[in-house]
């Protein structure tokens, strides 16, 4: 249990990464009032778990998990096909830069408090401009290096990411911070579900996300009004 304060201080909401700039496209629900009060928050955030971070962010921590119990020049490899990947999936310009622009900032913070072999060689990965550097590659390469187990890690990135935008819900809606508390009770089991779904998939599902989040995602770029990069 020794990755369990690690992982504390990795998965906290406080981390200066930056999340709580970015909506992933809930901000355009709000404006076209599809999400208005707790329940209709609840019922997209269920949708963004199951539809979007399952097969994208949560899929990629589980494989960057097994990419990192190689050595050499085939880690490094296997690495940066999944980078690519990872970036390639992204379709709307502002998930791919916030996913960037997030990563390089954890690989920092990595770097400074949380240090170790395997994310310093993809942080050398992404110094070369081999990788581009991306948040769920480099939260799985820190729990890793600690040892964090690969389930446990997949649990606590898809909790800590529907934390993040519960919390940017509670000021974007906006809602109370019990209805926020009651949300986040609410898709404990679902989190659950999600990375033993997670365990099922392979790389050939990264990716297969649903047209219609990524839409809403577009269209945040031209959104008159907005309150998130993202």
């Amino acid at each position: 249990m020794d990755w369990l304060l690690p992982l504390l201080q990795l998965s906290d909401s406080a981390l200066p990464t930056g999340a709580f700039a970015h909506s992933f496209g809930l901000e355009t629900y709000l404006a076209r009032g599809a999400v208005h009060d707790e329940e209709s928050f609840r019922a997209w955030l269920e949708r963004f778990l199951d539809l979007q971070l399952v097969p994208a962010d949560g899929l990629a921590v589980r494989l960057a998990a097994e990419a990192s119990a190689g050595v050499g020049r085939d880690a490094a490899d296997t690495l940066e096909d999944l980078d690519a990947l990872l970036h390639a999936q992204a379709l709307p310009l502002q998930l791919r830069t916030a996913g960037v622009t997030m990563g390089r900032r954890l690989i920092e913070i990595g770097r400074n408090a949380l240090p170790g072999p395997r994310l310093e060689q993809y942080g050398r990965l992404v110094d070369a401009r081999r990788c581009r550097g991306h948040q769920a590659i480099a939260f799985s390469l820190i729990g890793v290096d600690h040892g964090a187990p690969a389930d446990v890690l997949v649990r606590t990135y898809l909790f800590s990411t529907v934390t993040t935008l519960t919390q940017n819900a509670v000021r974007g809606v906006p809602l109370g911070q019990n209805a926020g508390q009651r949300v986040l009770g609410a898709l404990r089991p679902r989190v659950e579900a999600a990375g033993r779904r997670i365990g099922s998939l392979d790389r050939r599902d990264l990716g297969a996300v649903p047209p219609g989040l990524e839409i809403a995602q577009m269209q945040h770029e031209t959104q008159r009004a907005r309150l998130f990069m993202s």
